[in-house]
């Protein structure tokens, strides 16, 4: 009788263990269940970054881990090696040639402009730079269309910066002009437009811009002085007009009397 029932645990013990072995070849031959989409998503190999290449050194970095497309704000705030500064928005005019070999960048210009005269606001200004003013548009812009004319950079009402002329070019602002017995300012100066006229004074969001301007031009640059267009073509042109605060501009850009050459008080 014992030995009948040790054969019967014992068969019972085989046929488990056979059946356990049948049940995980079974469980080894099958396919595996399919991945969600975020299983899947995951184990896909991670796409390389696109990257940029800064305007100011050459860097190349990931795209998003820089300040715009400059791999540091300080790139971002200065004149590169080619003329542009980061922080303008770059509209680039015809209207420009070399400047003398060898003849360094020491004047810079302020000048004031509206299109229409009188009136603010528009691309009638880039427009013009770009010889692409319609002439049909206000009768004001028939006398001006034909003009070849530039300048460096032009800084809106709010303050919005655009730049025409890389600063290593010489635009085309000044016109006749005469710089203490030193004539063609165009030759050795820099010019910076305000949008305004003889009537309006400036906002203050162009004097924040205009400072950050100049202390980037006094990097790049050799900056001597500076000086209105009336200053260097009296007789031929006001602006930037009574209304520019060289005294407001003087304190707020750090600049010493002996670079304003024609003084503090406003032009008439």
């Amino acid at each position: 009788m014992k030995w009948l029932l040790f054969t019967l645990i014992l068969t019972g013990l085989i046929i488990w263990w056979r059946y356990a072995q049948i049940s995980q070849n079974k469980r080894s031959s099958a396919k595996p269940p399919p991945k969600t989409p975020s299983e899947a998503s995951s184990a896909k190999p991670a796409e390389p970054k696109s990257m940029a290449q800064c305007p100011h050194c050459g860097l190349r970095f990931p795209q998003g881990e820089g300040v715009g497309a400059y791999c540091s704000q300080e790139h971002r705030s200065a004149i590169d090696p080619k003329g542009w500064w980061g922080e303008a928005e770059w509209i680039k005019s015809p209207n420009y040639d070399s400047r003398p070999e060898g003849l360094p960048v020491e004047l810079v210009l302020i000048h004031h402009i509206s299109l229409p005269p009188g009136q603010f606001g528009g691309n009638h200004i880039a427009e013009f730079f770009q010889n692409k003013l319609d002439s049909k548009a206000h009768p004001y812009f028939a006398e001006i269309a034909d003009r070849q004319v530039s300048s460096h950079f032009l800084i809106k009402r709010d303050g919005h910066v655009q730049q025409f002329v890389s600063t290593l070019n010489r635009a085309w602002h000044a016109g006749v002009s005469d710089y203490f017995g030193r004539e063609r300012c165009n030759d050795f100066s820099i010019g910076i437009e305000l949008e305004g006229c003889d009537d309006v004074p400036f906002g203050p969001a162009q004097y924040i811009a205009l400072k950050e301007l100049v202390a980037a031009l006094t990097k790049a640059h050799p900056i001597s002085a500076f000086a209105g267009h009336s200053d260097v073509a009296p007789g031929r042109k006001t602006d930037p007009g009574i209304h520019f605060d060289w005294q407001r501009f003087s304190k707020d850009a750090g600049i010493p009397n002996r670079q304003l050459p024609y003084g503090l008080d406003s032009r008439s």
